[in-house]
């Protein structure tokens, strides 16, 4: 089963190498996306076209602007499995506008990994919102901000150990911190 991870609204696919180098290490075969520059909708239509006829039988996310667009094309087909990685679930300062509208539909298994001081993501709203993914994991890094790189090496083992689990179809994913 094939990862494709995307980058940041500021980054390329370069900034996914950290996470590549890792998940490879664990035998995953892996990709970064290149996302256009703009609205996360606007991306929608590159992640398909990349990921290609392999999208129902693969996994997709990213980091922030990344996994924002995988969990939009999730909400409309779904992958094998959804990956967000600091996901930007409001603008720093504007925790009264949530980036969720959409999680409901997402039907797949998804695993959120955070910082508890990300300023994209308040934790508690976080806690909270998790609750709407039908089918979530989710670990928080004490002391992290938005980015993850320092524990490159613990998110590619959870995110392993997910990929792992897909094949076990009696698994059942559940909300957790």
């Amino acid at each position: 089963m094939k990862v494709w991870l995307g980058h940041g609204a500021s980054g390329g696919p370069e900034t996914m190498k950290p996470y590549l180098d890792e998940l490879g290490g664990h035998g995953l075969e892996v990709s970064a996306l290149r996302l256009p520059r703009g609205s996360a909708e606007r991306a929608m239509g590159p992640l398909r076209e990349q990921v290609g006829e392999d999208l129902a039988t693969s996994v997709i996310g990213g980091h922030s602007f990344g996994g924002r667009v995988a969990s939009l094309v999730a909400a409309e087909t779904p992958p094998a499995g959804l990956l967000l990685l600091s996901y930007p679930l409001h603008r720093p300062g504007h925790p009264d506008e949530l980036r969720i509208e959409h999680w409901p539909r997402i039907e797949c298994p998804v695993l959120l990994l955070s910082g508890d001081r990300d300023q994209f993501a308040r934790v508690g709203l976080l806690e909270q919102s998790v609750k709407r993914l039908p089918r979530a994991e989710m670990h928080i890094y004490p002391g992290l901000r938005h980015g993850l790189t320092s524990v490159a090496g613990d998110v590619a083992e959870r995110i392993a150990g997910f990929v792992a689990a897909l094949d076990q179809p009696e698994r059942s994913t559940r909300s957790r911190r």
